[in-house]
């Protein structure tokens, strides 16, 4: 797949939802019912991040077992993660920063990629690399709006999923940017709420996440 195709299905999925659910799964029995949840709340779209032991076998299991599920595996610091996330049923791909190894691997593989950058130089080297659409995290603490605002006339055709800090009342105005395809959202799967297994407020708050609008 070229890079293109790549970007497209990238795009497709950023902008089929105002919010991509940042997902860390602790009790891997949580996987599926937290997944079935955000897909009938209208956030079919979900990351989960591999920052614990059951994140692998959490996409594997949402891949396989929840229709309408397009999941993605987060937080991928290295070519190894990459693959393992791939194999695992991953159909995109998100790093919180991004290296030469990454880029590398990504070309590689044919699942698309959204590599993080946040500084200028960085967002200049991914447009180089053939990246239009990048991570923004961490989000509030590099400068949040105001900062991807700036970033808008510099580096236009540049589109950002920022991450990080944000909150259902400033999720509408990181939309209301030109420059911004979505956010992304712990908000939306919190701890205490997977814990207690309340599958029904977890599909109430996708729901509300779903019906965000810009501005």
């Amino acid at each position: 797949m070229k890079m293109q195709q790549k970007t497209e299905a990238l795009s497709k999925v950023l902008t089929g939802q105002p919010v991509i659910p940042v997902v860390q799964i602790t009790n891997l029995s949580h996987a599926v019912p937290m997944a079935k949840a955000l897909v009938a709340g209208g956030l079919p779209a979900i990351e989960i991040t591999l920052r614990t032991d059951e994140a692998l076998d959490a996409i594997r299991l949402v891949a396989n077992e929840v229709e309408g599920a397009i999941v993605g595996a987060g937080t991928v610091l290295n070519p190894k993660q990459f693959k393992d996330a791939q194999a695992a049923g991953s159909q995109f791909i998100v790093s919180p920063g991004t290296t030469v190894e990454l880029l590398n691997e990504a070309k590689d593989h044919m699942v698309p990629y959204l590599p993080g950058a946040t500084t200028p130089s960085e967002i200049m080297s991914m447009i180089e690399e053939g990246y239009s659409v990048l991570k923004f995290f961490p989000a509030e603490q590099s400068g949040g709006m105001a900062y991807l605002k700036s970033l808008s006339s510099p580096l236009a055709g540049v589109s950002f999923c920022p991450t990080g800090g944000i909150t259902p009342q400033s999720a509408p105005d990181y939309l209301a940017l030109p420059n911004v395809l979505c956010v992304g959202g712990s908000w939306v799967t919190p701890n205490d709420v997977m814990d207690a297994g309340d599958w029904d407020r977890i599909e109430q708050l996708a729901r509300e996440a779903s019906g965000l609008r810009q501005g």
